[in-house]
């Protein structure tokens, strides 16, 4: 029998990723297959796309990237077809939206057996390990059997519903920050996460929420979503600014998300005393900081974030309520036989967040 095929975009290497006929996959027993609805470009994903040596070993053997595999950790979709077991498991049916977290949690390593399956030890993501998490980029994709699937419902849009990845994982940072009602927060760095994190900040009723970037249309973008105070680094001294703005201590938190090298060192300086840090920037370069600011100095309280863990209900019902604006963050949206278009638009810093949609084709 002949095994149907869809397109996906595989990668083979840095800047080596092909559209492909690929072999349509069938949901196993407690599996879901969905069709896709739209794929965001992550900044991983350009890190991958450019070669990046955090994200790739050489040959694909000891790398966090494994090619051969579909790309693509930022998606959700229309259930296609529900394998034995899988409606029961999850309470989802043929037609829903739904989503999957990105992990894939083993459920055997020490920390799926504690309950912080974010950070299963394996790390199987979608979209990076071949055979194992193949990822969205593609017509259909399956949930495998560790999944953890949502009910999204159609309330969301398929673009929105695609947001739900980075949203999550804004939440969790923010959520780590353990903000208080008229605390100064800083948001340090404006891409499309840190646009998501100012807005659930928001939330709890900061008394002034400060954010910092490098580009003035995200930062006039920052003040419409809720901001009261932008700093373009490029023109003022922002600790010097921040300090200003609290009579000289810094701000009570600050989440760093630049993914630039100084922003952890801008981070220590900023925040006051006995103030917290939120540490999520993924970052290439190593990183230089004077330590002793965040002990001996200020008696700092660091907190990492990672993934967004049992976020997805409560960015589900944000983006549902209306109290996350994610589409005025969706700049650019291509066909999935545009992908290589699609990531030289990610990678341009032009837009915020770029979108591909495999539904959709180029000639339409």
């Amino acid at each position: 029998m002949t095994r149907e095929l869809m397109d996906a975009v595989v990668v083979h290497g840095p800047r080596d990723y092909r559209l492909e006929q690929v072999p349509k996959p069938h949901p196993g027993r407690g599996e879901v297959l969905i069709r896709t609805g739209a794929v965001g470009i992550c900044g991983s994903d350009i890190k991958c796309y450019t070669g990046a040596t955090l994200f790739w070993g050489e040959h694909g053997n000891d790398g966090y990237l494994e090619g051969p595999v579909t790309t693509g950790h930022e998606f959700a979709g229309i259930v296609e077809e529900l394998g034995e077991g899988a409606s029961e498991k999850y309470g989802i049916a043929v037609g829903d939206q739904v989503i999957a977290e990105q992990i894939l949690p083993c459920g055997k390593c020490r920390f799926c057996r504690d309950g912080a399956y974010w950070m299963c030890e394996p790390n199987h993501i979608f979209g990076f390990k071949r055979g194992r998490a193949e990822g969205g980029m593609a017509e259909f994709t399956l949930f495998p059997a560790q999944a953890r699937v949502h009910l999204v419902g159609h309330r969301l849009s398929e673009i929105e519903a695609a947001y739900l990845e980075p949203l999550a994982c804004a939440i969790h940072a923010v959520d780590r920050a353990g903000i208080k009602p008229g605390d100064t927060v800083v948001v340090a760095g404006l891409g499309s996460i840190g646009l998501c994190m100012l807005q659930w900040a928001k939330q709890f009723n900061p008394g002034r929420l400060i954010t910092v970037g490098t580009r003035a249309p995200r930062l006039e973008l920052a003040l419409q979503l809720g901001a009261d105070v932008a700093l373009n680094v490029r023109e003022v001294d922002a600790v010097a600014r921040v300090k200003e703005l609290t009579e000289g201590y810094g701000a009570d938190v600050v989440i760093e998300a630049t993914g630039g090298a100084d922003g952890p060192q801008q981070a220590l300086e900023m925040v006051r005393k006995m103030g917290t840090v939120v540490a999520f920037s993924s970052i290439k370069d190593p990183v230089l900081v004077n330590w002793n600011l965040a002990g001996d100095q200020k008696e700092l309280t660091i907190r990492g974030s990672h993934l967004g863990p049992n976020c997805y209900p409560k960015a589900i019902k944000a983006v549902g309520d209306g109290l996350i604006d994610v589409r005025s963050l969706v700049t650019g949206q291509f066909a999935l036989d545009q992908f290589d278009e699609a990531i030289e638009e990610a990678m341009s810093g032009r837009g915020i967040k770029t979108m591909v949609l495999p539904g959709r084709r180029s000639d339409s």
